[in-house]
């Protein structure tokens, strides 16, 4: 690497600014940053925000927040070597509000503007702060958070832990000194001893993990949520025993194996560099066709629960839906449609995609906040206790 150290760190402190205003960039991609940088030189700087914008920009919604932020951070008061003179933008700040400029700022914010407490006075405040911010964080959307409450948001994904209870299966095993009494393996140990029964042997019934196969709409008008519902797949792939997890726009793709890597920005990147339909339109019936004939009885048995994460805002043949997502339901143990148009109080499925889909969902719910995470929670917690039928919660 010929790269001047105090240059590489400014690219990794910039790599970190992007992560912190909302892009996925995991140790991989500042590697290749640093290499492309490395081959193209810091003599030009547009060769240099153009070598960076191709590492780290992998979605065309996520263009105008890297430039942005590379307008603010590279033109940052703190001095900065010769060698990173070449790479200062000279066009003036915008006096509008450009897209993505919020975000840039508060990734970029200094913790100097804090004002000056006592160590006293700091605790106490930050006590009071972050009892308040929890629970008003609960309750806000996931599309108006900022870059630092999507942090937060994050970081509560990780901890969280899905308590979904097996199943019971039709077959029996050892209960040792509970249960109910294992009459032919009574006979079978008399037998061995001239016929005397010496204990009773009871069995008690055996249990198996539910499988959750869960389908994420990645549309363009998903866009707001997409970003931390991976988040949310990726917490419950690490949660839970058995998921499938699945995105789909214009087309499906599975994504099972992303989100089973342990480190969250690297599973993310890997899904970013597999998934190519981001943003698109939305063709929900196709998608389940094509998880009914490919993916259905490899990855989803009778008893498994099946979590379709969308607005319902469908370009396809409502038929073709109506068919597909009936086979789907007939097909698991409940059929569970997460909407965050369900946020709104007066929100009607009235559009063709949910008014095809409506009849054959075993639970509508919200997600649009960690609240309605925490619902979707109760409800997976007490899925044999519920009933099925449509039920709609809000």
């Amino acid at each position: 690497m010929d790269l001047r150290g105090d240059i590489t760190a400014r690219i990794v402190a910039f790599a970190q600014a992007l992560r912190r205003a909302g892009l996925v960039i995991g140790t991989d991609q500042v590697l290749d940053a640093l290499r492309a940088v490395d081959l193209v030189g810091v003599a030009q700087r547009d060769d240099v925000r153009q070598a960076l914008f191709s590492v780290f920009v992998r979605r065309q919604s996520e263009a105008a927040l890297f430039y942005q932020v590379f307008r603010l951070f590279w033109q940052g008061r703190m001095p900065l070597p010769e060698e990173l003179a070449a790479l200062l933008p000279r066009a003036p700040v915008p006096t509008t509000p450009a897209p993505g400029m919020a975000r840039a700022l508060e990734a970029l914010r200094s913790d100097r503007s804090r004002p000056d407490l006592s160590e006293a006075e700091e605790q106490e405040v930050e006590l009071v702060l972050t009892y308040s911010a929890d629970e008003v964080l609960r309750h806000k959307d996931f599309a108006q958070m900022t870059a630092e409450e999507e942090a937060a948001v994050r970081a509560f994904l990780r901890t969280l832990r899905w308590p979904m209870p097996p199943r019971r299966t039709r077959r029996w095993q050892p209960g040792g000194r509970r249960g109910r009494p294992d009459l032919r393996r009574t006979l079978r140990q008399a037998l061995r001893r001239q016929g005397e029964v010496l204990h009773l042997a009871m069995r008690v019934p055996r249990y198996k993990a539910r499988v959750l196969v869960a389908l994420c709409d990645i549309s363009g008008s998903m866009e707001r949520y997409s970003r931390l519902l991976l988040h949310f797949l990726h917490a419950i792939t690490g949660g839970l025993r058995r998921v499938e997890s699945f995105v789909f726009g214009t087309r499906l793709t599975r994504i099972t194996h992303q989100l089973r890597l342990r480190d969250v920005d690297v599973a993310l990147a890997e899904v970013g560099r597999t998934v190519q339909d981001w943003s698109g339109g939305t063709r929900i019936g196709e998608a389940l066709r094509t998880f009914n004939y490919r993916w259905l009885r490899r990855v989803l048995p009778a008893s498994g629960v099946v979590l379709i994460i969308s607005d319902g805002l469908d370009r396809g043949d409502p038929q073709l839906l109506t068919r597909e997502i009936a086979r789907l339901q007939r097909s698991c143990y409940r059929l569970i449609w997460l909407n965050p148009l369900l946020r709104y109080a007066h929100y009607q499925p009235l559009t063709r995609g949910m008014r095809a889909a409506l009849p054959y969902i075993d639970h509508f719910l919200p997600v649009h906040n960690l609240a309605s995470l925490e619902q979707l929670g109760q409800l997976l917690a007490s899925l044999d206790a519920s009933r099925p039928g449509t039920v709609v919660a809000r």
